[in-house]
C-alpha cells in the first residue's frame, strides 16, 4: 500500500496503521517506540500483519473516522451485500487492545482474516497456543490473546478463519497486549469499549476553540496530535513510524517515534491556541523532568518517558517500505547540538503563560539556566532544526531562534513579572540579531540565506516574520520570500532547501519530496503580506494532498505525486492549524506562536 493508503488508531500510548484494503501492517506495543508486533510495512507479511475484510481482498469503497473521533470505519459493497469494519484502539488503564468489529450492513457477505504475529519487528515468531477458544502468542517478554467468536486455525505460522456476517450481525475481535510473565488480562466487552472510546473523544473535542473556517482539516489535525501525546508522561511523538522514506528507495530513513522538543513544543504552541491549556500543564511537567539536570546536556529529542540513550541501529532482516534500506531504529540525531530548540521550548512558555498557564516557580529557573547556556552558545555552529548529517554551521534560523529565546524571557519579565538579567537579555538579544542581519544577509540577492557565508537559501528563513524577528513588511523579509517562491519550490509546493545528488549540505546522497510543513509557513507568511488569496490557493492545495481520512506525511513528492516520509506526521499537522488560523486573522502582526 502506498502511506496514503494508510489510516491512524490509537490510544495516547501506541498507534497502528490500517491499510484501505483492512490489514494492520503496523504496531509497537506498549508504548510508540517498543518493536512492532506487526511490521510489514517495513518488510512483507511474513514480518506481520493483521487482514480482515471480504474474502478477494480488496481495497474498501470507503472508510472514514466516525465524526470527531479516531474511531475509523471502512465499508465495503460487494455483490452479495455491504460490510463495515469498526477499528480502533480504546484509551486504557493498563494494557492495550485492538478491537475490530465486523458489522453486517446489508445482505450477507463472506469474510476472512489472517494473523500473523511477529515480535521485535519481525524477527520472532512466537509460540501459539489456545486456551478455552481464545489464542495466545508469547515470545520472549511480549504476550498478546485474541478473543473472537470466531475460530481461527493455524497453518504456516499464521492463523486463518472464513465466516459470514449477515445484516445485523456484529462479530468482533479483540487483540489484547501483556508482559508475558502475566496471567491473561480480563475481557472487556467490545460494544461497550466502542461507547467509551466515542465518549472520550466527543468530551476531549468539547474543549476545541476553532470557530473559524477550515474547521474540519483543524480537527482532524488536533485529533491526530492528542492520539501521538504519550498519556502517562505528556510527551508528544513526531509520528509513530519508524524508517518511511523521505526518498522512495533511498536512504533518508529515521526513526520518529520520540519526543523532539521542537515538534513538541510547536505541537502545544497548536494545542494551546485551539483551547487545550491541560496538554500545555503535561508538557511542561514532562520537559521539567526530561530536562533536569544540567543545561549543557539538554537533548534535542528525548524518548516518551524521558530516556536520553536512542542509539540508532539497523535492522537487517527488513527489506524496508518499497526497498527502501535501512530500517532503523533509535535516532543518533538525539546527540546533535541543535540551538533553535532553546528558543522554541522559551517561545511555549511563553504562549503558555499568555494563554493561562499558571507559573511555576522551578520552570523558571530552568528557563533561566537554558538562557545561561545560550548566552555561552549562541555563536557557535551546530546542525540546524534539519538534523544535517554534513558539517557543522552557522545556520541562520538557529541563530534567530537564539534571538527568540532572549526575547522572549525578556518578556517573561516584563509581563509576567519574573526576575532575570533582564538588561543583559535585552544587549545580548541585540547583539544576537545585528548580528543575524550583517552576517546572515545576503546584500546582492537581497535575502537571508541557509548559513554564514552560504549562497544557499532554507525555507526555515519563513520564520523570521512569524516569530517577530522582522515586521512583514521589511525589505529583507520581502526579498527572502520572494528568494524562496523563487528558488526553493517544486511543483507548487516548498523544499527545505536544494538537495542534489553533489549537495554536501546534508552530507546524504539523494533527493526528497516537498517539506509540508514549509508550504504550511509560506501560507502564514502570505497571509501577514495581505496577499489572502494566494494564501487561501496554497492553503487549499495543501489540503488536497491529504489522504481520505485527513492524514498528512513528512513530504510529498513530485516526482511521483505520492507522500513521503514517516507517517502521520506532527509537524506537518501543527502548521496547517496554524495557516488556519492564519487566514481567519486580521493585519501583518504575527499570532502568538
Amino acid at each position: 500500500m502506498r502511506i496514503e493508503d494508510y489510516a491512524l488508531i490509537g490510544d495516547m500510548q501506541s498507534a497502528a496503521l490500517v491499510a484501505r484494503d483492512g490489514s494492520i501492517d503496523w504496531l509497537c506495543l506498549p508504548r510508540f517506540d517498543s518493536p512492532a508486533c506487526f511490521a510489514a510495512l517495513l518488510g512483507s507479511e511474513r514480518n506481520g500483519h493483521w487482514w480482515l475484510g471480504p474474502v478477494g481482498r480488496r481495497p474498501a469503497t470507503r472508510r472514514r473516522y466516525r465524526g470527531e473521533s479516531l474511531v475509523l470505519e471502512s465499508e465495503w459493497d460487494t455483490p452479495t451485500g455491504t460490510v463495515r469494519v469498526i477499528d480502533f484502539m480504546p484509551p486504557r488503564d493498563r494494557n492495550p487492545d485492538v478491537v475490530r468489529i465486523v458489522e453486517g450492513v446489508s445482505g450477507s457477505v463472506e469474510m476472512s482474516t489472517q494473523l500473523r504475529v511477529r515480535f521485535d519487528y519481525g524477527r520472532i515468531v512466537p509460540w501459539v497456543r489456545r486456551s478455552d477458544g481464545h489464542l495466545q502468542a508469547i515470545g520472549g517478554p511480549d504476550s498478546v490473546w485474541l478473543h473472537s467468536p470466531v475460530t481461527l486455525k493455524g497453518g504456516d505460522y499464521a492463523h486463518r478463519a472464513t465466516f459470514t456476517v449477515n445484516e445485523g450481525e456484529r462479530l468482533p475481535f479483540v487483540f489484547t497486549w501483556h508482559p508475558s510473565h502475566e496471567p491473561m488480562p480480563p475481557q472487556l466487552e467490545p460494544g461497550e469499549q466502542l461507547r467509551d472510546t466515542e465518549a472520550f473523544w466527543a468530551e476531549w473535542m468539547s474543549k476545541c476553540a476553532h470557530t473559524g473556517p477550515y474547521r474540519e482539516a483543524v480537527v482532524r489535525s488536533l485529533i491526530t496530535l492528542k492520539a501521538l501525546t504519550y498519556a502517562p508522561t505528556g510527551g508528544m511523538v513526531a509520528a509513530p513510524t519508524t524508517s518511511l522514506p523521505e526518498d522512495l528507495g533511498g536512504v533518508r530513513n529515521w526513526d520518529y517515534r520520540y519526543c523532539w522538543l521542537r515538534d513538541a513544543t510547536m505541537t502545544l504552541d497548536a494545542l494551546i491556541s485551539s483551547g487545550y491549556l491541560e496538554e500545555a500543564a503535561d508538557w511542561r511537567a514532562w520537559l521539567l523532568r526530561a530536562i533536569a539536570g544540567r543545561p549543557q546536556d539538554l537533548q534535542i529529542m528525548y524518548g516518551v518517558g524521558g530516556e536520553r540513550r536512542l542509539p540508532e541501529l539497523l535492522l537487517d532482516w527488513l527489506d524496508g517500505y518499497e526497498e527502501s534500506r535501512p530500517v532503523r531504529i533509535g535516532n543518533e540525531a538525539a546527540k546533535q547540538l541543535q540551538l533553535d530548540v532553546y528558543g522554541e521550548v522559551m517561545n511555549c512558555l511563553y504562549v503558555a503563560s499568555e494563554r493561562g498557564l499558571p507559573p511555576d516557580d522551578r520552570a523558571w529557573t530552568i528557563q533561566r539556566e537554558l538562557l545561561d547556556y545560550v548566552k555561552d552558545h549562541w555563536d557557535e555552529p551546530d546542525e540546524g532544526l534539519w538534523e544535517v548529517r554534513g558539517p557543522r554551521r552557522h545556520f541562520v534560523h538557529s541563530k534567530v531562534m537564539c534571538w527568540v529565546a532572549l526575547d522572549r524571557a525578556v518578556k517573561h519579565v516584563e509581563r509576567f513579572g519574573r526576575t532575570g538579567p533582564v538588561e543583559k537579555w535585552r544587549e545580548l538579544r541585540d547583539t544576537i540579531h545585528a548580528e543575524i542581519c550583517d552576517k546572515g544577509f545576503d546584500t546582492e540577492r537581497g535575502t537571508f540565506t541557509q548559513s554564514y557565508g552560504s549562497s544557499e537559501l532554507d525555507s526555515a528563513l519563513l520564520m523570521i516574520p512569524i516569530v517577530g524577528f522582522l515586521p512583514i513588511d521589511d525589505p529583507r523579509v520581502t526579498g527572502t520570500v520572494a528568494a524562496v517562491e523563487k528558488e526553493l519550490m517544486a511543483d507548487g509546493f516548498v523544499l527545505r532547501y536544494p538537495v542534489a545528488e553533489d549537495n554536501d549540505v546534508d552530507g546524504l546522497p539523494g533527493a526528497e519530496g516537498a517539506f509540508l510543513a514549509c508550504s504550511f509557513w509560506l501560507v502564514e507568511v502570505m497571509a501577514m503580506q495581505g496577499r489572502r488569496d494566494e494564501a487561501k490557493d496554497l492553503f487549499e492545495r495543501l489540503l488536497g494532498l491529504r489522504n481520505d481520512v485527513g492524514l498528512l506525511a513528512e513530504e510529498y513528492d513530485p516526482r511521483f505525486r505520492r507522500l513521503v516520509g514517516n507517517f502521520p506526521q506532527a509537524f506537518s499537522h501543527v502548521p496547517l492549524i496554524h495557516a488556519a488560523r492564519a487566514l481567519t486573522a486580521d493585519g501583518a502582526e504575527p499570532m502568538p506562536r
